[in-house]
């Protein structure tokens, strides 16, 4: 595995279970906001079981990329994109503590679709 393929892999691990923790202390968060503003509370509940699926299947994905599996890239740079929009709406509602969270993942896309990853990826075709 290449260099950049591995350090891909440890940023979406790492992002994951980080995005996981921030997850469970959201929901928190957005029980206490339920209490104060329904409307709003049910709004940053949906963004945070949102954010806590995506961290789940970046972690999952991730251990997909790292046996081979070229679709396991593909659906992480979908969850890239998807990281996006959730950066976007939570930013009037949380902030945009979203951000680095899509920078992060930006660049552990960019590394997944370097030529040395390219060549690594097109090396397990066929034998799946």
């Amino acid at each position: 595995m290449p260099p950049e393929l591995k350090i891909s892999y440890w940023v979406w691990v790492v992002g994951g279970l980080l995005g996981l923790l921030a997850g469970v202390i959201g929901l928190f968060g957005a029980v206490v906001l339920f209490v104060v503003s329904p409307p709003a509370g049910i709004l940053l509940m949906l963004l945070v079981l949102i954010a806590l699926a995506l961290a789940g299947a970046q972690v999952t994905l991730a251990m997909k990329m790292k046996e081979g599996w070229e679709w396991a890239r593909f659906a992480l740079t979908i969850a890239a994109g998807v990281s996006l929009v959730l950066a976007a709406f939570s930013t009037g509602i949380a902030g945009g503590g979203s951000w680095p969270g899509f920078v992060i993942s930006v660049a552990a896309t960019v590394l997944m679709w370097l030529p040395n990853s390219q060549s690594w990826f097109n090396a397990f075709k066929g034998r799946f």
